[in-house]
């Protein structure tokens, strides 16, 4: 495997984990807000909206390894 391949699968790998803290994230926005703590929830959910960005980017990355 040439190190663009091993890129490709490290950026892959990157992508699937933080879309699984993504759906962590939401769910304890989730329960903060259940739990009245609707400050807590938002800044929470600001950090949802930057880790999508987050793969946003290594998305681009990827498709730039093309």
């Amino acid at each position: 495997m040439d190190f663009v391949e091993k890129a490709k699968t490290r950026l892959d790998h990157w992508m699937a984990h933080n879309t699984h803290h993504l759906e962590e994230y939401e769910i304890f926005a989730d329960h903060l807000k259940d739990a009245g703590k609707t400050e807590s929830a938002r800044y929470v959910r600001e950090m949802v909206d930057l880790s999508a960005k987050v793969n946003d980017c290594l998305k681009k990355a990827v498709q730039a390894l093309d």
